[in-house]
Formats: C-alpha cells, structure tokens, sequence
C-alpha cells in the first residue's frame, strides 16, 4: 500500500539499492545497453555489461555515471527507473523517500542532476549525503561521538577521503582516481610494453586476480588474451603480480597523498584518535591486494578493511534511513 524508504549507492561502477526492512535488493553495474540510431534502451545492469566491447556498430554499452557524478543524465534516469520499477518499491498512493550518496566534492549543478533524476525516476523526497559519511557508518564506525574516525572510500570513479566527528565531515579530500584508473592503467601497460590490446572487462580481470600495490605481498601469474598491435591477430600472453604493481603504482601514490593530505589538516586531537582507532578502507578498491599495507606504511596509522567493503555504502543509507529523523538535516538545496 504505501512506499518504502529506499537508499541508492548511486556508484560509477555499480548501483546499490537498499530498501527499509529489506536489506540490499540489488546490486547491479551501472551499465546501459542502447540502440544507437532509436535511442532504445536495449538492456541495463549485469545483461548490459556482458555487452561491453562486444557489440555490433549500432548497440552501444554506456556508462552514464563518469567520475562519481552524471555524465549523461537521460541514461542515468532510464537506469534508475528500470532498477527501481523491477525493485516494486511504489505504493499505491504514495512515493518512496530516497536517500543517494555522492561524491564530497561535487557542484550544485552536479546535485541538482543527482536529485532531478532520482524524482523523475519515481522518488517523492529525494536527499543527498555524503559518501564517505555513509560508508563510515555502514562499515560500523559510531561517528556521532567525539571522536576523530577516518574512512577511505575507493569505489570505481573517485576515492573519497575524510576525517569525521560528532557525525559530521571535519576535513576531507575527492580525487578523481579509483577502480576504472586501475584498470585504464593495467590496459595501457599491457599495451606498451606487450604491443597488445585487451578490453577493460580483461583488465578488471588482472586487478582483481593478480594485482597487487605493495611490493612482495603477492605472487600469481594469469594468462590472458587479446589483439596483437603488429599483426592484428589473436594473442595469449602471461602476466605477473610484480608488472602490475609496477603498472599501478602511480594511481595508488595518488590515493596515499589524498590521505597524507587529509591527515596534515585535521586538528590535532582528532589525529590521535586516528593513531588508536585507524583508518577504515571501503568501497570496491578496498579489496586492492597490500592497499591496507602500503597506507598503513605510509601513514603511519593502523589500516584496515571494512566486513563488506563494497556494501558499505548500501548498508550505511540503510542506517540513515532508519534514523532519519533524528539526523541532523542538511537537505542540499
């Protein structure tokens, strides 16, 4: 009969809905397949991103979230509606309230797109929270005492790194490298050195099963297949652990100086609490092989990785939502 209350990790690899009193109900890639000469949407999520690089000239698999915020808006609010029609969260009478997570950094512009979509897509009251909030607390941080917890949330657009304090984001930093730069690193590395082109589903392949940032924490080698640049036919070659440490480090370094930086403006007191309570890795990259070494080598504090880094922000809009009334209300505009 009535609406229910849904939460949306608006992601710019994956989307993640929780709804009130359910839990996570979908958990699917921001992916849309669309004709190109109708402008039919063909297929969104999971059967879309098996479409990816495999398509004919006129279907074309779209990623409508670029960076963490809307790159293109008519394919954001046609994936929305789809996620959310197939969810049957409307009631009869009324809308569902939603709750979606963005970037810390983004524009006004950027929050009126988020917020524009969600309300066509089918939301009554729509808010905006700020991602690293959420995930801290979906990753069982209390930060609505008086004490300093950090969070990093590498997800696969941007890297959000904050300081947080009596519920609230005391510094914080959002750079634009993450995920989707991991992989773009891994293809072009493959490309330099091997002459060969692989696709990004091939290169998400390395980093997940090879991949390390810390050097000697792993050792696997993965045989994997593309074109060959010279003779343009198929080629298998075998790559390693340490060639692609060496072809990540330059992303990764990018990501600990955010956190350096996060760390040399906040307030002193809340940095020793960091020095006890360590920082808390979440989103996709979390699960980045020696990520937690290498930050925690470099900042000097202890590290580790959230219980499910990549539901995190799901799980946190899921708290929010239960307490939203007695959440401090910073509706943007």
């Amino acid at each position: 009969m009535f609406a229910r209350d849904i939460g949306i990790d608006l992601g710019t690899a994956n989307v993640l809905i929780h709804v009130k009193g359910k839990g996570i109900v979908l958990n699917e890639p921001s992916v849309v397949a669309l004709d190109k000469n109708s402008g039919k949407v063909l297929a969104v999520g999971e059967e879309a991103r098996r479409m990816v690089g495999r398509t004919p000239g006129n279907i074309v698999a779209i990623r409508p979230l670029k960076d963490g915020v809307i790159a293109d808006f008519e394919v954001t609010e046609a994936m929305l509606k789809h996620f959310i029609n197939k969810l049957n969260v409307k009631g009869l009478f009324s809308k569902p309230r939603m709750l979606i997570c963005c970037p810390t950094n983004i524009t006004s512009v950027e929050q009126k797109a988020i917020k524009e979509a969600a309300e066509k897509s089918g939301g009554k009251n729509v808010f905006l929270e700020e991602e690293p909030k959420v995930a801290a607390i979906g990753a069982g941080m209390d930060i609505f005492q008086p004490y300093g917890n950090m969070v990093v949330d590498i997800g696969g657009g941007t890297t959000d790194v904050a300081v947080l304090s009596m519920g609230d984001i005391v510094t914080a930093s959002s750079i634009k490298m993450a995920g989707d730069k991991f992989d773009a690193e891994i293809l072009n590395y493959i490309k330099r050195e091997y002459k060969l082109l692989i696709g990004e589903r091939t290169a998400e392949d390395i980093k997940i099963n090879v991949a390390t940032v810390f050097p000697g924490a792993r050792y696997e080698e993965i045989s994997i297949r593309g074109r060959d640049m010279v003779t343009g036919l198929p080629r298998t070659i075998t790559v390693n652990s340490t060639e692609v440490e060496s072809a990540l480090r330059e992303p990764v370094s990018a990501i600990v100086q955010a956190a350096k930086s996060v760390l040399e403006r906040t307030p002193p007191e809340l940095s020793a609490d960091i020095i006890d309570r360590g920082v808390i890795l979440t989103g996709g990259g979390a699960l980045l092989n020696g990520l937690d070494q290498l930050l925690a080598e470099e900042l000097k504090v202890p590290v580790l990785v959230a219980e499910a880094p990549m539901d995190c922000v799901a799980i946190g809009t899921g708290i929010m939502l239960d307490n939203m009334d007695k959440l401090p209300r910073k509706n943007f505009g």
